[in-house]
C-alpha cells in the first residue's frame, strides 16, 4: 500500500519531534539529533528537517512511499511542488548516505 510522504522544514527540531510524536501516536523511527526525524505510520510517511534553504514550517516536498517502485523518482508538479516516489528501502539508503551514523533500516 502506498503511503503519502510529507517533508517539512523546521528550526525547532526537538519541539517538533515532541509535537508530531503526540499527533501521530508514536516516536520517530529514525532520528538524527538536531537535524532530522522520520515517522512511518500505517498511512503516512512524515519527515522533518532543519533546512536553512526553507522557512520553518514550509513544505520541503511531497511524495509517495510505494513498495512497487523500481527506482527513486522525482518530478515537479504544475505548482512547482517536488514529488518523490520511493520504497522504504530507498528512503533508508538516502538517510544512511546523508547520515551514516543513523544506520536506519525500515521494518
Amino acid at each position: 500500500m502506498k503511503k503519502l510522504h510529507l517533508a517539512i522544514s523546521t528550526d525547532k527540531i526537538n519541539e517538533s519531534i515532541q509535537d508530531y510524536s503526540v499527533r501521530l501516536g508514536c516516536a520517530p523511527c529514525s532520528y538524527i539529533p538536531n537535524e532530522y526525524a522520520l515517522w512511518r505510520t500505517e498511512h503516512l510517511n512524515l519527515s522533518i528537517r532543519q533546512d536553512s534553504t526553507c522557512k520553518p514550517g514550509e513544505l520541503r516536498h511531497l511524495g509517495w512511499e510505494d513498495p512497487s517502485v523500481q527506482e527513486f523518482a522525482k518530478d515537479t508538479d504544475i505548482n512547482g511542488i517536488i514529488w518523490e516516489r520511493f520504497t522504504a528501502e530507498q528512503q533508508a539508503e538516502e538517510i544512511n548516505e546523508l547520515w551514516p551514523q543513523a544506520n536506519y533500516h525500515p521494518k
